[in-house]
C-alpha cells in the first residue's frame, strides 16, 4: 500500500493575524526527502444560498482587495471568535448583517477552499422561510456591500461575464441548479 502522508519535522510561524495564521512546515515526503510546505490556517467561514420565494438568489456585490475587483457574491463571513461551536449561529448573523434576512438554515456541505497549501473550512448552508428582518443587525463597519436580487438566468450571466469568480458561490450556484432540475 502506497504511503502519503508527509510528516512534518519542523514548524516555522511567519504570521499569527485574526482571520488566519501562516507557517512554513519543513516535511519529510513519504517516498524519502524532504521539502517545504507554507501553509495557512484559517478559522473557519460560513456561507449561505438564499434564494427568495419568488426564486431570485440573493446576491452582495462587494470590492475584494485580493483580487482588486468587485464580486457578486452568495452572504458569507468568517467565524468569529468563539463562533466554532454554532456556525449555524454565525451563518445567520451574517446572513442578517449582509441582507436583513432570516430564515431556517439547512447544512449542504462543508468544503474545502485551496487545499494545496490553506485549510480554510466553509459551512454552506441553504435559507429556506426567509423573513425580512424589522431592525437588522448592522453591518461590519469595514464593508460595502450592495444587495442584489437575481434570477437563475442573470446568475449564470453573472457567471459567464466573471463577475461571480467565487469558490463558494460557484459551488452555492452549482447546487441551485441541481436543485432546480428536479423540479
Amino acid at each position: 500500500m502506497m504511503k502519503f502522508e508527509e510528516k512534518t519535522i519542523k514548524r516555522t510561524e511567519i504570521f499569527k493575524g485574526h482571520i488566519f495564521d501562516v507557517v512554513v512546515d519543513d516535511v519529510a515526503l513519504p517516498r524519502g526527502g524532504e521539502a517545504k510546505r507554507e501553509l495557512i490556517f484559517h478559522k473557519g467561514a460560513v456561507c449561505v444560498l438564499a434564494v427568495t420565494p419568488e426564486d431570485k438568489l440573493i446576491l452582495v456585490k462587494q470590492y475584494r482587495k485580493a483580487i482588486e475587483q468587485t464580486s457578486y457574491e452568495i452572504p458569507a463571513g468568517k467565524l468569529e471568535v468563539g463562533e466554532n461551536a454554532d456556525p449555524k449561529a454565525a451563518a445567520l448573523r451574517e446572513l442578517e448583517e449582509e441582507t436583513g434576512y432570516t430564515a431556517e438554515l439547512e447544512l449542504l456541505y462543508d468544503f474545502y477552499t485551496a487545499i494545496g497549501f490553506c485549510n480554510e473550512k466553509i459551512k454552506l448552508y441553504k435559507a429556506t422561510n426567509l423573513v425580512k428582518v424589522e431592525n437588522p443587525r448592522p453591518m461590519d463597519e469595514d464593508e460595502t456591500l450592495e444587495l442584489y436580487q437575481v434570477s437563475f438566468d442573470e446568475a449564470q450571466d453573472l457567471v459567464k461575464s466573471g463577475d461571480i469568480c467565487d469558490a463558494k458561490t460557484l459551488l452555492a450556484l452549482q447546487y441551485w441548479a441541481l436543485e432546480r432540475q428536479k423540479r
